[in-house]
Order: structure tokens, then C-alpha cells, then sequence
């Protein structure tokens, strides 16, 4: 984590979630929800997609956070490895698409002029 991000922080969450408590009420519950064992996708590959976002949007409290839950819950440090490699071609991927938008617009500006 960088200067600016610590472990640490994460011990802030009650502060901030009690300065907006409606909106924290509800995004805590949207979290657990997604932390529930009874769910049809297994908590060991709730955690793996979890992971994979954390990944791509580069959240190191969530990296974190799901790192450790993720090995809780049964993943190795190869079905992590794995999933940043999946996270890093599914970004990849969306580069390339906004690429072709690119491409469209450069062939709709250039018709139009």
C-alpha cells in the first residue's frame, strides 16, 4: 500500500459509516450480501471475483481485505495468480473495444469533413 493508503485505515469504516449512517447502513448491507455462505456461487469463488475486480480497479484495501478472505475460504496463491491474470485480459480486452470505438469516431469525423 502506499504512504497514503495503510492497513490501518480500514479501522476508520465504523467513523465514516456513521457520519452518512442511512447510506452506510445500505452499503454494508449490499456488502454482505455479497459475503453470504448460502449463495449458489461458493464464498472461495465469490472472494476469486471479488479479487479480480479489486485487481482492476486497483483498490488495495480490497486486495487486501479479499486476499485474506479469499485464502480463509480455501483459494491457493495459484487460483489468485490465475485471477489477476483473468482481471488483466477481461481490462485488456476493454481497451481493445474502446479501440474500435476510436477507430469508428476517426472514420465519422473524417466522412463528415
Amino acid at each position: 500500500m502506499s504512504q497514503y493508503q495503510r492497513r490501518e485505515d480500514l479501522t476508520i469504516i465504523p467513523e465514516l459509516l456513521g457520519l452518512a449512517t442511512k447510506e452506510g447502513q445500505a452499503f454494508m448491507a449490499f456488502h454482505h450480501s455479497m459475503e453470504r455462505e448460502d449463495g449458489v456461487i461458493p464464498r472461495k469463488y465469490r472472494e476469486l471475483i471479488a479479487l479480480g475486480v479489486a485487481f482492476t480497479t486497483q483498490c488495495a484495501y480490497c486486495i487486501d481485505t479479499h486476499t485474506k478472505n479469499a485464502q480463509a475460504n480455501g483459494a491457493s496463491k495459484q487460483e489468485i495468480a490465475e485471477a489477476a491474470f483473468v482481471a488483466a485480459a477481461v481490462r485488456a480486452g476493454g481497451t481493445l473495444a474502446h479501440s474500435l470505438l476510436a477507430l469508428r469516431v476517426f472514420d465519422e469525423a473524417k466522412a463528415a469533413a
